[in-house]
């Protein structure tokens, strides 16, 4: 891929500070002084971590893993040494590894994290596994590929260990709020729901191999599905979805490894309520952005829930992308230290990704309504 773009576009590589300052998502948040109040441990015990991953969202250290009080950070890595070391200095960590496969085969750790490329997740955190390690992933789970998403399913089923996906919008605090509501039955069955990631690039952002550039919008759907899965725990059953090229150079279908004449892809889900869910996914709409979504409920919204978001351990910041970074940690290292499923488990993961997996087949179908695979736990 990067060999494709330097010859197509001729583009020198960016760094964060070069046109993506801050990059959408890692804008600076109020900082809540009551936000550790109530907290209350759940075991004493520390679990030992391993980070991969401080490209250019610097993601490994993002989550605040380092600062958890029952987190070790005992070994990072990244493929270029530079950031390897920048990462185990922002980590506080002496043990570095030249690679996370390598670091995997460290007996010592018990959770990885896989902040690395996107392409790389479903691999990584498969191999992961069958050494015997939680895991937790940013998003999202697979690219472009459905049977990755069977492998990882099977995989954290054969294994019995935790997964997670650090998908930013279930900590929002509308969607959080949205689903105690919904949990405790004040919403009934969601009607519609509405989701948007708008992420304007005129410029590609730089990464690993160039995996961003051109990539079809829907193969990165998790920040708008999560305002339908990560309120309701349901799926998409079915797609209808189109798309529109893009004017933005670099997004035309001869200029990109993926061949994806897409910049905007608008889809039209059928929920497993039976609602409806219209999810927008852009790169090329500069007077918009963010994650954002709205809902409609059966019944009237009464808010007599505790609605408010959990409270954070001492000294971890609730950070960028809405202020879901430290409340997304917690919940992973929570669910280790408990033994129960985590918040976004393997199968809302899938669910929400290969939805848009599947609308993409189907904007290159011109919409034609398409099934899509169902992935549950049990």
């Amino acid at each position: 891929m990067a060999g494709v773009a330097a010859a197509v576009w001729g583009l020198p590589r960016l760094t964060r500070a070069a046109a993506f300052e801050p990059l959408q998502g890692f804008e600076k948040q109020s900082v809540d002084p009551n936000a550790s109040k109530g907290w209350k441990p759940v075991s004493d015990r520390k679990i030992r971590v391993g980070i991969a991953g401080y490209g250019v969202c610097q993601f490994g250290a993002a989550f605040g893993f380092q600062d958890h009080p029952n987190v070790e950070v005992v070994a990072v890595t990244d493929l270029v040494p530079d950031r390897c070391a920048a990462l185990a200095k922002a980590c506080r960590c002496n043990k570095t590894y030249p690679s996370c496969e390598k670091m995997i085969e460290d007996d010592r750790i018990e959770a990885v994290f896989v902040a690395t490329d996107a392409p790389s997740h479903a691999r990584l955190c498969i191999d992961a596994l069958k050494h015997g390690k939680h895991v937790a992933s940013a998003v999202p789970a697979v690219i472009g590929s459905i049977e990755d998403a069977h492998r990882l399913l099977a995989a954290v089923k054969k294994s019995g260990l935790k997964y997670m996906m650090f998908e930013t919008s279930y900590f929002h605090t509308d969607l959080y709020a949205w689903r105690q509501q919904y949990n405790a039955g004040e919403l009934g069955k969601l009607v519609y729901t509405e989701g948007e990631y708008f992420h304007y690039a005129p410029i590609p952002i730089d990464s690993y191999l160039g995996w961003r550039l051109g990539i079809p919008p829907q193969w990165y759907p998790t920040h708008s599905n999560a305002y339908y899965v990560g309120v309701s725990g349901g799926s998409f059953t079915e797609v209808s979805c189109m798309g529109m090229p893009s004017i933005v150079p670099y997004l035309q279908p001869a200029n990109n490894p993926y061949r994806n004449p897409f910049g905007t892809e608008v889809a039209l889900f059928r929920t497993s309520e039976g609602g409806m869910a219209r999810m927008a996914v852009s790169w090329d709409t500069p007077y918009a952005g963010g994650e954002q979504g709205r809902i409609r409920s059966q019944k009237q919204d009464k808010a007599s829930v505790k609605t408010r978001r959990p409270p954070l351990p001492p000294g971890i910041a609730a950070g960028s992308h809405g202020g879901s970074h430290g409340y997304l940690m917690s919940e992973f290292v929570e669910s280790i230290l408990q033994d129960r499923k985590p918040l976004v488990d393997v199968a809302q993961a899938l669910n929400m990704t290969v939805g848009g997996i599947v609308a993409h087949q189907s904007a290159l179908k011109d919409g034609e309504f398409l099934k899509i695979p169902q992935f549950s736990l049990t």
